[in-house]
Parts: C-alpha cells; structure tokens; sequence
C-alpha cells in the first residue's frame, strides 16, 4: 500500500503545523492546508488516505468540506476536529461519511490514533473493493476497467 498520506486541514497555523511535522517524525507524508478551498484543490490533484479536517474555518467551513471530498474521492477517510461548541457538527459529519471526530483541543497522541484506525479502515475498505473488481473482472472478462486503492 505503501506510505500513509494524510492532509491536515485547520485554519490555525500552531496546530497544523505542529501535526504535519508530528506525522513526518512518523514517516507519514503530510501536509497542510490552512483552508478548506486550498484542501478541496489538494484533493483533487493529489491522493490522500486520511484527512483531519477543522469544522469551524473562515470560507468553506469543514461540513461543507467533507461534503465534497464524499462526492470527489470518496475512499478518503476524514477525521473532524470539533470544538464543544460545535459537537453536533462532528456527529452530522459521521452521518456524511466521516470515520470520526475529535474534541478539541485534542492530544496528538489520541490524533495520531484516530489517524492509524481510519487508515486501517480505508485499507480494509479498498482491498474489498480490489477484491470484488478481481471476481467482477473474471466473471467478465471484456471488463478493462481498474479501480486504484
């Protein structure tokens, strides 16, 4: 599968940027976007296999975000970061799709976590999807199509 990739989305600079060189101590390829426009841009020309993804940033808040990366790539698993305030938001997410959210302000530790768990299932996912193809593949075998993890 190779090397996990992640993109941290959060409007706060400290934080994202603590994260991302977190993640590369851990030899995970990260990177940071400060919002959710830069991350949409991001997505669409790069693979990622977890986003952590802020709800409450200026522009395009994180619901909205997750929206579109469902529609756009939708292996991706997304990690919210939610304030109390904002605790119905993450739910909403996991009902959009999301593997999880987080409380902030959250430990990395626990972050780190929840990033390994939602990388496990996005892994998981994919090989069923590789798994079918193959079936679907020999049981047609015009079929040319391939479908990337």
């Amino acid at each position: 599968m190779g090397t996990m990739r992640v993109l941290v989305v959060d409007d706060e600079e400290d934080f994202r940027e603590t994260m991302v060189s977190r993640l590369l101590k851990r030899n995970i390829d990260a990177i940071g976007a400060e919002n959710g426009e830069k991350a949409l841009k991001l997505i669409n020309k790069f693979t990622y296999d977890v986003v952590i993804l802020d709800i409450r940033m200026p522009g395009i808040d994180g619901i909205a975000v997750l929206r579109e990366i469902k529609k756009i790539k939708p292996l991706i698993e997304v990690v919210l970061l939610t304030g109390h305030a904002t605790v119905e938001s993450g739910i909403e997410g996991m009902k959009l799709g999301a593997y999880d959210y987080i409380l902030k302000p959250a430990k990395i530790d626990d972050i780190l976590e929840k990033i390994q768990q939602a990388y496990e299932k996005k892994c998981v996912r994919s090989e069923k999807i590789r798994h079918a193809f193959i079936r679907d593949s020999n049981a047609h075998p015009a079929c040319k199509h391939k479908i990337m993890c």
